[in-house]
């Protein structure tokens, strides 16, 4: 009875420590006597101890750099080179088998054919073109990448370039052109401004000139319509009417000065006083 107790918990003992618990997040290959034996999915497995033995496989998307790297451009330059490339093992039994068996470390291989990649298609390139074809660049490593590791059961997600630095005193040249090129359109603009202003005040001088102008055109128009009124009543009004009033001054002087008059006979008033005034007679 007790050798039945003591098989009954080395059964216990021996199944609790061949329990595997597969995340969803990873996939497992289980291999009894160092020969692939079946595929664990995610969830509970169960291993014979001491014979199989279970390889877990991370199926999440992963990143891996680089590495910054030293690369002569196509115009000899030495242009600092970093980038970043994303992959994920595919989910599936084969993929799973194809990056443990085909492949050893991963991480390490892709780094090392991304480096060499890089050095291949920046070194066909200027300084200039690498740094404004980065989306090329990018395109082409993924390209490669993709089609050298097929095999390897892992999918190659996107590419990521860095940087592309030039060296420092190019860095240095670089930036002092960019700094004359924004400073000479800063003075295009200014320049242009002050141009638009001076403009508008030259235009705004003419307008108000032409107001001016116009102004005193105007009232001399009025002035000379005024004149011409004035003209026409002294030429219809003033003849008669002056020589009347010169005639009555003439009478008044004389009263207050107690001159006496004779007046002949059939003769009127106002036509001796014209004639006392040096005035032609009013005709009748």
């Amino acid at each position: 009875m007790e050798f039945l107790y003591v098989v009954i918990a080395a059964v216990v003992f021996i199944f609790f420590i061949g329990i595997r618990i597969v995340r969803p997040t990873r996939r497992g290959l289980i291999e009894r006597l160092g020969k692939y034996n079946r595929f664990a999915n995610a969830g509970f497995q169960w291993v014979i101890p001491m014979i199989e033995h279970i390889y877990y496989e991370n199926v999440t998307e992963q990143m891996v750099d680089a590495e910054p790297q030293e690369i002569i451009t196509n115009d000899n330059l030495n242009a600092r080179v970093d980038a970043q490339v994303y992959f994920k093992v595919k989910s599936d039994e084969q993929s799973v088998k194809n990056s443990i068996y085909n492949v050893n470390n991963i991480n390490w291989q892709i780094v090392n054919l991304a480096r060499t990649t890089l050095r291949n298609i920046i070194g066909t390139l200027t300084l200039k073109s690498a740094n404004s074809e980065r989306g090329k660049i990018n395109s082409e490593l993924h390209r490669i990448l993709k089609e050298e590791t097929v095999l390897w059961g892992i999918e190659i997600v996107r590419t990521e370039l860095k940087e592309i630095d030039p060296p420092k005193d190019v860095q240095e040249t670089m930036n002092k052109v960019v700094k004359a090129e924004n400073e000479k359109i800063a003075a295009i603009d200014y320049a242009t401004a002050t141009e638009t202003v001076a403009d508008g005040q030259k235009r705004a001088e003419i307008k108000k000139a032409e107001g001016i102008k116009q102004a005193n055109i105007l009232r001399a128009e009025g002035e000379a319509e005024a004149i011409r009124l004035v003209n026409e009543a002294a030429q219809k009004y003033f003849v008669g009417n002056a020589q009347l009033l010169r005639r009555l001054e003439t009478v008044e002087k004389s009263l207050a000065n107690n001159a006496k008059i004779v007046i002949p006979a059939n003769t009127e008033l106002v036509n001796v006083i014209g004639e006392l005034a040096g005035i032609l007679p009013l005709k009748k």
